[in-house]
């Protein structure tokens, strides 16, 4: 039976209005609004047929069931208010999308549980260091954001939106936590905008802060989880230079201007010094392009995954049609996460089940 709310999330994700979407498959605004809001139940086959055509869709994708809503205020949109009404409900479609196949990898592998602590009583800084004691990693560097996060149960997904507007999002699912990044970014503002999302996820679940400043806590929790500030000092005592910071970046894994942050709330750096090196890492141009940018971290979830897929013979373009889902749909929610894949940290798994 065709599906029509189906057919709302595909038009959304790939940015259509109505009527734009009307008028490349040649039907009706009239006709479309009214198969899109259910009033004609039994659409004429031809139709579906070229509106899927436009949509670059499979046409089975529109008779399966519902999919999982995804609504705005259950999600923690970094630049909402930068954001398009398009741009933030094809983001929208693009978590309902994940689900399905999140769905669909669950049913066949044992994937790791959730392990996060709800820390929403507590400031950022005391709710890094609880995670990372709850962890067991202490004050060390994490060398791989990405593997962290799916070892402790937080399903990690691309956005792929080559748009400074969507940078990443987050949402809890029942028990499950979701991490949607923009690999578009460097591999150093990436792992940043991860370790905010856990910020979101550990301190404002389900929108139960107290405080209105959701946005800076996640940041100051990401700065504190990603660099320690017992670590900072004992690794970088003063700060001279902005080389001495470039150097200095690799061990954390953050951006140049993230470090120079962290260094003066550490109170290693004077007010007037910080300014100075801010001024220096935008005239250099560092703010748009790293300095000595890290390798782009590499999701080993998705990687053991498919790789026990491909051994029984399922490609992700058969992954894709088993969900009645385009295959660009299914590269578009993995971009830029098969990238290097470190050796794990302590506490991450280094084998996945099949179920």
């Amino acid at each position: 039976m065709f599906n029509p709310m189906r057919l709302a999330v595909a038009r959304k994700r790939r940015q259509m209005t109505k009527k734009t979407l009307a008028e490349f498959a040649k039907v009706s605004q009239v006709t479309l609004t009214r198969i899109e809001t259910g009033s004609t139940t039994e659409p004429e086959p031809e139709t579906i047929a070229a509106i899927a055509k436009v949509l670059a869709y499979p046409v089975g994708f529109f008779y399966e069931d519902d999919c999982e809503e995804l609504k705005t205020e259950s999600v923690s949109f970094r630049s909402l208010s930068a954001m398009t009404a398009r741009q933030r409900e094809s983001a929208l479609a693009g978590g309902r999308i994940a689900f399905l196949l999140d769905d669909w990898v669950a049913e066949r592998f044992n994937l790791p549980a959730t392990d996060l602590l709800d820390l929403r009583d507590e400031t950022p800084a005391a709710a890094a260091a609880a995670l990372r004691n709850h962890w067991g990693i202490g004050s060390k560097p994490v060398p791989q954001m990405t593997s962290l996060l799916e070892a402790k149960g937080v399903r990690v997904f691309s956005l792929s939106e080559d748009n400074k507007n969507v940078d990443a999002f987050s949402c809890w699912r029942g028990v499950t936590p979701y991490v949607f990044l923009n690999t578009f970014k460097s591999a150093e503002r990436s792992r940043f905008d991860a370790a905010h999302e856990l910020g979101h996820l550990v301190l404002h679940r389900h929108g139960a802060s107290k405080s209105h400043d959701v946005e800076r806590e996640a940041d100051q929790f990401a700065a504190a989880f990603l660099v320690p500030k017992e670590d900072l000092i004992g690794h970088l005592p003063k700060v001279v230079s902005i080389s001495q910071l470039i150097a200095a970046k690799e061990r954390w894994g953050i951006s140049v201007s993230a470090l120079a942050r962290n260094a003066f709330e550490a109170g290693l750096v004077s007010d007037w010094h910080y300014r100075d090196l801010c001024k220096t890492i935008s005239a250099m141009g560092y703010r748009s392009h790293e300095p000595n940018s890290r390798k782009r971290e590499g999701s080993l979830l998705w990687k053991k995954v498919f790789e026990s897929l491909w051994k029984d013979g399922m490609t992700k373009d058969l992954v894709a049609r088993a969900l009645h889902l385009p295959p660009d749909e299914i590269e578009a929610m993995l971009d830029g996460l098969y990238g290097e894949v470190r050796a794990p940290v302590q506490g991450q798994p280094t084998a996945l089940r099949s179920v």
